[in-house]
């Protein structure tokens, strides 16, 4: 009977160990997957484009929920998962079929989407985006690690992947908008 009571024990506590693991089963993150070289445009994205020498088409504007600009003279041009030098290339493309004769073009990002953290920080919540940031620079952001907090890795969800498959990842992986981080709780 003592025997089979130890062998009980032995049974919950490994039951409980292998809960508190249960983060462990996401995939690990790549570094082709955590490192994303150029950031793309998408809704909620604010703009500033220039056209040299039109200060009439220049101005500050924001991708709208379907990730459309609205531009004077040409209208609505995609901007959703396009770099700002492709957005350059399309705006300077339609002002000069018979707007403008060799239209110089700059577009820069104003403001950045949010991405998201939760779990073990001081403050989850939504954040501005910077660029080059890290998990780690998103946990002090969120105003650092909670007492309980797992600090070697985070769970990540990208925003850019339809599957939003949730990654394992270490601190050091890029944060991009539209991301959310969740930082893992420690059991022992």
């Amino acid at each position: 009977m003592i025997r089979a009571l130890g062998q009980g024990i032995g049974l919950t506590a490994l039951a409980v160990a292998m809960v508190g693991c249960a983060g462990n089963d996401a995939p690990l993150e790549t570094a082709n997957v955590g490192q994303i070289s150029e950031y793309r445009l998408g809704a909620g994205d604010a703009l500033r484009v220039i056209v040299f020498g039109e200060e009439q088409l220049s101005g500050e504007f924001r991708v709208d929920g379907t990730g459309k600009v609205a531009m004077p003279l040409i209208g609505e041009v995609s901007a959703k998962d396009r770099s700002t030098r492709d957005l350059e290339k399309e705006i300077s493309t339609r002002l000069s079929a018979g707007y403008v004769k060799d239209p110089k073009v700059s577009v820069e990002v104003l403001n950045h989407r949010p991405f998201f953290i939760l779990g073990e920080v001081r403050n989850p919540g939504q954040y501005q985006y910077v660029n080059g940031m890290t998990a780690l620079s998103a946990v002090a952001m969120a105003g650092g690690y909670t007492y309980r907090a797992k600090e070697d890795y985070v769970l990540i969800t990208r925003g850019a992947d339809p599957k939003k498959e949730i990654r394992r990842a270490p601190i050091t992986t890029s944060v991009m908008p539209d991301d959310v981080v969740r930082v893992p709780e420690r059991y022992f």
